[in-house]
């Protein structure tokens, strides 16, 4: 039997176990704070943040959030990031250590100036 995608971001996150659904909510809870005006879906299978196109996405793995803010958003801040493990578009915060919250602040506002700017860019061409 096919396991069935969640259609919304509080299913995906009911999906889990509590102490794991008290860390998404955080994460959900601070790129919210940060993207007011973004709104909420589910895009591969994982909750995602839309402003001007994806914004970021995250999910939640056995031993880990993965946090994803494209290729851009890991070069841009390569330091702050040297203590995880991170792909082309990926971060791990692993679940033993605090998730840095103040961090993901930082990566989010640099994605919505980042879109923001595609997004006039895009505009202009029109």
């Amino acid at each position: 039997m096919e396991k069935k995608s969640p259609a919304t971001i509080d299913e995906y996150i009911q999906s889990f176990p509590k102490e794991v659904q008290s860390i998404l909510n955080e994460v959900r809870k601070t790129i919210r704070e940060v993207a007011p005006n973004a709104s909420e879906a589910i895009r591969y299978a994982i909750p995602t943040f839309i402003q001007n196109g994806n914004l970021v996405h995250f999910a939640a793995f056995r031993q880990h959030i993965g946090f994803y803010a494209l290729p851009s958003g890991n070069a841009k801040f390569q330091k702050e990031l040297a203590n995880y493990k991170i792909g082309k578009g990926s971060i791990q915060f692993p679940f033993d250590q605090p998730i840095p919250l103040d961090l993901i602040r930082k990566i989010v506002k640099f994605r919505i100036k980042e879109t923001s700017v595609k997004e006039k860019k895009r505009k202009r061409k029109k």
